[in-house]
């Protein structure tokens, strides 16, 4: 049986319907983006090629191709292009090249590379899909506060891509440098995941350890170059200067494929003495709406009574789950998944969408 294709505008047709059709105050469709392709970097190892190949990666996006390019080149630069656009693979490609490249020096250890993000699920994550490529030789491992301290002495003398926090990099491997001393002797890369986190007092003090990392670094004659990826920051140059101080190059050309997209402005009536319903309870009406002509929907929602309250809405099934979002505005999505151009998969990476 076929499925039938989503349409948006039946379904702002269906929620606007009657008296609410004055709450639907403006829609914007966004178009379609055709993917922008890339070659691969003549410089890539073919072991490297090879090993994403087999996962059906054969072209580069241009933001891709781009953010390795700069970094291969040694100049600082941060990625900031949309969610699920592969910023991923723009900085691995340089990282895993200068490892492989390093596998031929004496200790097998010729460079390394450093991995911070600010969440250990998302460590994982990237350990998981380093790990499925399959690359000879290159030793990928989890440095956090779980980590046991046989393990430690081990990733320390014998790992090519640490993947940690910037609280273990302050609490444990900049106190003991010593230590980790032929680590950062050979330091190429230092990824910094999800950089947009970095902001405020938490920002400040990421950034003194981040610049006090470089200069660790350098009493060891290295002079790592710094990758930042965040799919959520306004002004990305200034952003990653500030977190680093030194200049840092932006790349925002999102050169992957895009659906089109419907925004659309919707705006709670008013009621008793000319305050309006609130958006919590009118949210909940179009949720328990959308639900029942199963459309898929996503809410982001901030308190946890507010999830109570729409469980509890008239008409919204007693098994649904609406997580949580830290967030500071109440929105509802309905979004369909583009495959991508390049590996025939959802850009989300799952098998189905």
């Amino acid at each position: 049986m076929t499925e039938a294709k989503f349409d948006p505008q039946q379904v702002l047709e269906h929620l606007a319907r009657g008296d609410r059709g004055e709450r639907l105050v403006h829609t914007h469709v966004v178009p379609a983006r055709e993917a922008q392709l890339a070659q691969w970097p003549e410089w890539v190892p073919a072991p490297l090629y090879a090993a994403w190949a087999g996962t059906g990666i054969t072209q580069l996006w241009s933001h891709q191709r781009a953010v390795a390019d700069l970094a291969w080149a040694g100049q600082h630069v941060v990625v900031a292009t949309g969610t699920a656009s592969g910023k991923s693979l723009g900085y691995q490609t340089p990282v895993l090249s200068a490892l492989h490249d390093g596998l031929d020096s004496p200790t097998g250890r010729g460079a390394t590379a450093l991995y911070l993000s600010p969440t250990k699920a998302l460590a994982g994550d990237q350990e998981a899909n380093l790990l499925a490529l399959g690359i000879p030789g290159i030793r990928v491992a989890t440095y956090d506060g779980d980590t046991p301290t046989d393990e430690r002495r081990w990733i320390r003398e014998h790992a090519h891509y640490v993947l940690t926090n910037p609280d273990l990099l302050h609490y444990s491997l900049l106190p003991s440098h010593e230590r980790w001393a032929p680590f950062l002797r050979k330091l190429r890369f230092v990824v910094v995941d999800e950089c947009h986190i970095y902001r405020g007092v938490f920002g400040t003090h990421v950034s003194a350890v981040l610049r006090r990392l470089m200069r660790v670094a350098a009493r060891y004659g290295a002079y790592p170059t710094v990758v930042m990826a965040s799919a959520t920051v306004a002004d990305p140059a200034d952003h990653a200067t500030r977190l680093l101080g030194q200049p840092v190059t932006s790349v925002t050309n999102d050169g992957s494929p895009r659906g089109s997209a419907t925004y659309a402005l919707w705006e709670p009536p008013l009621v008793d003495d000319g305050v309006r319903r609130s958006a919590v309870a009118e949210s909940a009406g179009l949720l328990s709406d959308l639900v029942s002509r199963d459309v898929q929907t996503v809410a982001l929602l901030d308190p946890e009574s507010a999830s109570r309250s729409w469980q509890r809405w008239p008409g919204t099934p007693s098994n649904l789950s609406i997580p949580t979002a830290p967030a500071r505005s109440l929105a509802i999505a309905v979004a369909t998944c583009p495959r991508n151009a390049v590996t025939s998969k959802p850009p989300c990476g799952t098998a189905t969408c």
